[in-house]
Formats: C-alpha cells, sequence, structure tokens
C-alpha cells in the first residue's frame, strides 16, 4: 500500500511538471490553474533587485523568460550606442492591453510590466556578452513607474539604481574594429526627459505600428500584435489595416519611409505635444511626418545655432541643415538626442544624408 501510494505520489509530481515544462505562453490564460512565477506586489515595487521578480528562468543573465513573460522587438529600434536589447512585456493574469490608434501606444492594464535589457556582445577583453542594465516600467494605479536595474560584473544579479552612472564598455563590432563608449546609465529625471506627457512617465515603443511584424518565438514565427491577442495580453478588436513603420535598416524598403521610421522612434517622443521638445516646430510622429513642414524641409530653425544653416532641413544641402548638424555631433548642448547616446550613430547620419539629397529645392 505504501509503494502505491509512493508511485502515485511520483507520478502525479512528474505530470505537474512535464505539464508546467511543455506550457507555452499561448496556454498562459487559457489554463486556470497555470500561474505565472512572477512576482509583482505593486505596494513593495520597484525591489532591489531584479531577479526578486522572477522574469527570467535559471541562470538571470540567460535572459530566459518565465511563463507569462512574452519577448517583443519594435520594427524600427532607438539607438543607444549602438547597445543592444531584448524587450520583454508582463501583465497580471486575466488583463489585457487595449488598441487606441496605429500611433499611440497601447493602453495596458494596471500592474503590466515591460523589461528593456541592454547589452553588447564581444565585450573586450573577454569577447563576450555583457548586460549593462534592466530598465523596468511597472504600471501601478496612479501610473507608470521607472525601476532601473545595474548589472553586477559577474552578471549573477542587477540591482535597483535611479541616481544614474557611466561605465566604460570596449566591445568588437561587426567588421572586428574594436569600439569604445563611456555608457550612460540613465537616472530617474533623464528617463523622464524622453518618456513623458507633462510630467506623467508614459512607455515610447509599444504601440501598434512598431509591432506590426513577424517575430520568430519559441513557438515558431508569428505576427507580434496576432501573438499578443493569442497570449490573451491583447484585446482582439485591433483594426487589419495598420499604418505600419518600417526598418530602417532595410534597404530594399523606400528611402523615405526609412527615414520617417527612424525619426519616428528616435525623435518623436519628445517632438510632440506635451512632451520636452513641443515648443520646437517639428512634429516627428509616423501618422504626421508625411508632411514635409512636420519634417522641418525648409522651415527656419527656432533656435540660431550658425548662420549658414538655413533650414531645419535644406534640400541638397546637409551643411546648410540643423537636423543633420545636431545628429552628427556630440556636444551635449548641441545633439539631439539629448539624452540616450554619447556617439554618433553613423548609419542613421548617413541615412539622413541620403534623404536630404533627394530633396526638391525650396520654393
Amino acid at each position: 500500500m505504501k509503494k502505491n501510494f509512493l508511485l502515485v505520489s511520483l507520478l502525479t509530481t512528474v505530470m505537474v511538471v512535464i505539464v508546467f515544462s511543455c506550457s507555452s505562453n499561448d496556454d498562459y490564460q487559457d489554463v486556470p490553474d497555470l500561474e505565472s512565477p512572477v512576482v509583482l506586489d505593486l505596494a513593495q515595487v520597484p525591489y532591489a533587485t531584479l531577479s526578486e521578480y522572477k522574469f527570467f528562468e535559471g541562470d538571470i543573465k540567460n535572459q530566459e523568460p518565465s511563463l507569462g513573460v512574452l519577448p517583443y522587438e519594435p520594427i524600427s529600434s532607438l539607438f543607444t550606442d549602438y547597445a543592444l536589447k531584448k524587450r520583454f512585456v508582463w501583465m497580471p493574469k486575466n488583463t489585457k492591453a487595449t488598441y487606441s490608434s496605429d500611433g499611440e501606444i497601447l493602453d495596458f492594464p494596471t500592474g503590466s510590466v515591460l523589461i528593456k535589457n541592454f547589452y553588447y556582445d564581444n565585450v573586450q577583453p573577454g569577447n563576450g556578452r555583457r548586460i549593462i542594465e534592466t530598465r523596468l516600467l511597472v504600471k501601478k494605479e496612479s501610473g507608470w513607474i521607472f525601476a532601473e536595474y545595474v548589472w553586477n560584473a559577474d552578471q549573477t544579479e542587477a540591482s535597483l539604481q535611479m541616481e544614474g552612472s557611466y561605465t566604460p564598455v570596449s566591445w568588437k563590432d561587426e567588421a572586428g574594429i574594436t569600439q569604445n563608449v563611456n555608457y550612460r546609465i540613465p537616472s530617474e529625471v533623464e528617463c523622464l526627459i524622453c518618456h513623458k506627457s507633462l510630467q506623467t512617465a508614459i512607455p515610447i515603443g509599444p504601440k501598434p505600428q512598431n509591432l506590426n511584424s513577424l517575430y520568430t518565438f519559441k513557438e515558431g514565427s508569428k505576427n507580434q500584435l496576432s501573438k499578443w491577442i493569442e497570449m490573451g495580453y491583447l484585446d482582439a478588436s485591433i483594426p487589419s489595416n495598420i499604418a505600419t513603420v518600417v526598418n530602417y535598416k532595410d534597404a530594399s524598403k523606400p528611402l523615405d519611409l526609412r527615414v520617417r521610421s527612424y525619426i519616428d522612434i528616435n525623435c518623436a517622443h519628445c517632438h510632440q505635444q506635451n512632451s520636452h521638445c513641443d515648443y520646437r516646430p517639428m512634429r516627428f510622429a509616423f501618422s504626421e511626418s508625411s508632411n514635409p513642414v512636420n519634417m522641418g524641409i525648409c522651415v527656419p530653425p527656432d533656435e540660431n545655432i550658425n548662420d549658414i544653416m538655413s533650414f531645419i532641413v535644406t534640400p541638397n544641402n546637409i551643411e546648410r541643415s540643423v537636423l543633420h548638424f545636431r545628429m552628427n555631433t556630440t556636444d551635449e548642448a548641441l545633439r539631439m538626442p539629448i539624452v540616450g547616446r554619447s556617439v554618433i550613430h553613423k548609419e542613421g547620419v548617413e541615412l539622413i544624408e541620403q534623404w536630404i539629397e533627394t530633396l526638391n529645392p525650396c520654393n
């Protein structure tokens, strides 16, 4: 009798392990007894360490998402001193985001967490991976809050640090050339410069226009918005004809769309109503940038940096274009974006140069 009891107990344990380990994120909302291991007490967050949330399984540096933690990737990515990024989203069970418009942030439920890891590969001298920081946006009842976690040298833990700091990074790029940067880990105040509407913290990236693309999940390739719906993280009542950005790195796409997509993800969050640079004339959101005036074409600058610069964008003349000048400098008083980069994004500057040279002269 005792042997039979032990056998049944063992089989039950094995079955539970199998069910849990074989369950995909698609099952998360559908199986009543299946719970995510993520720990999120809105009265206690932000926690002192990243591991306390249990967003990742096993060795935390491997970034293997726990059940209910869904990876995602915007079509075009914000430039941050050539750092690579891994992004995830988590929501409490039986909650979901809703659609507002193609170019607006999804309306996330209370308890949602957006997770963004910044790292470099081929870091010297060991030629390995180094995760620098993990930024969280957590939606409380009162709104979104920031939580900034800085990784230790052993890559075993990341600790809450909101005051901002620098860390030197040396890595080899795709061409095998060693690059160096004094990477800036932002303070809470710096986070708010970009992530705000009035003085309220908001996300930037997870908009339908940025997520309407294929992504290779563990279960296979699928449209990200469809995956979110299957996962139970997004209400199904979204339009089928979303005006979608393109990957600005994709040279097969029209140059105009590549530029507008680049400007949207790198600049639009500040150059919009109620944001940090709303006093300037440009409106860089993808939904607005088909208007040449909003892109600054033949528009006089509101600040005289140099008499030679006639317009924000001067057709066929990069030297007389303020947009190009601000992107092509590291001077903290003049560069754009204001925060988030300390080196010049050469590929981004080249893209803008190509575009300016194709524009028709001002009337």
